[in-house]
């Protein structure tokens, strides 16, 4: 959080405890406004409850930060009446997400879905360019084509809508064991470098970016041509376009036509899938966009956008 902040709410999903929580207690009331923490374990809410006596500026919510209904109640109850909605240009002065997300399955598919909603403005995205301070997994968001042993589905989403910086060293969170609680099954089962690894752990603030290469409107398209795509990630885009829809095949010469690029440069189809830019994708995803025999099914079967998750 900059320094120079001022007026501030902060929406604090999972905060366990309650650490960070007291962390931000300690800011200036000036800086800070309103923290409104989010925790549905019952466990620490005896833990975070007693905060509100002692710091007003603290709302302590028994709802699930997972849920897509917890931030329907916030505007339904009148929690972010006073924060305004800032033009995209700039990121939100008032509004900011904090959040240590669980290091399972349900973490990994929440900030994939917090970045999915970037492009139409979803969620507190309504509000403008909320900024996001996030402690997680390491997910391989920030896989990059220099990184493509790592570059997933979830890389390329992130690269299209936000920012992304690694505010702390993740050395300084290392050994999971030493600051995070509960140790991770993984050491618990063995003591493998391989499995140490896999409990890396970050401290990233992630910006939703002026402009996306995920236009609105456009995110189920994205989904389906990364999704079937990427099944094949170390085959070459020639070869694995067929994969796309039958058919698809039509579609490399719209992406080497140089003129049908606004920036001119043709589509290299010999790149493996997951040396692919955003560039590129955004080129694949516009070319089956305005193909006429493109499927019209493209449901995400793992979506959980359809069953009132985030």
């Amino acid at each position: 959080m900059n320094a120079g902040t001022k007026d501030k709410v902060i929406v604090e999903a999972f905060p366990g405890p309650g650490v960070l929580t007291r962390a931000l207690m300690q800011l200036p009331k000036e800086r800070i406004r309103k923290i409104i923490v989010l925790e549905s374990s019952e466990c620490f809410l005896d833990f975070l409850r007693p905060l509100e006596e002692v710091d007003p500026r603290v709302r302590v919510l028994p709802w699930d930060g997972y849920t897509w209904g917890t931030y329907h109640n916030l505007e339904a109850e009148g929690h972010l009446n006073d924060v305004q909605v800032s033009s995209w240009q700039d990121p939100n002065p008032q509004l900011q997400f904090v959040a240590h997300l669980p290091t399972s399955i349900y973490g990994e598919q929440l900030i994939a879905q917090l970045l999915r909603l970037v492009p139409d403005r979803g969620w507190l995205f309504r509000y403008g360019r909320v900024p996001l301070n996030l402690v997680m997994h390491d997910w391989r968001i920030s896989a990059n084509t220099n990184n493509r042993k790592n570059r997933c589905k979830l890389s390329v989403i992130a690269e299209a809508v936000a920012s992304y910086l690694e505010v702390v060293p993740s050395t300084t969170l290392e050994p999971y064991e030493k600051h995070f609680w509960p140790p991770s099954l993984a050491s618990a089962e063995t003591n493998s470098r391989s499995k140490r690894r896999s409990t890396k752990m970050v401290a990233v603030t992630m910006n939703p970016l002026l402009e996306q290469a995920i236009e609105k409107g456009m995110l189920d398209k994205w989904d389906f041509c990364l999704r079937k795509l990427f099944v094949l990630k170390s085959k070459q885009l020639k070869h694995a376009i067929p994969h796309l829809a039958p058919g698809a095949s039509t579609l490399l010469a719209m992406l080497e036509d140089a003129s049908l690029h606004e920036d001119r440069q043709p589509v290299n189809v010999s790149k493996a899938i997951r040396e692919m830019e955003v560039k590129d994708w955004a080129a694949l995803v516009q070319a089956f966009h305005t193909w006429p025999f493109a499927p019209d099914d493209l449901l995400v079967t793992d979506s959980f956008s359809r069953d009132d998750r985030l």
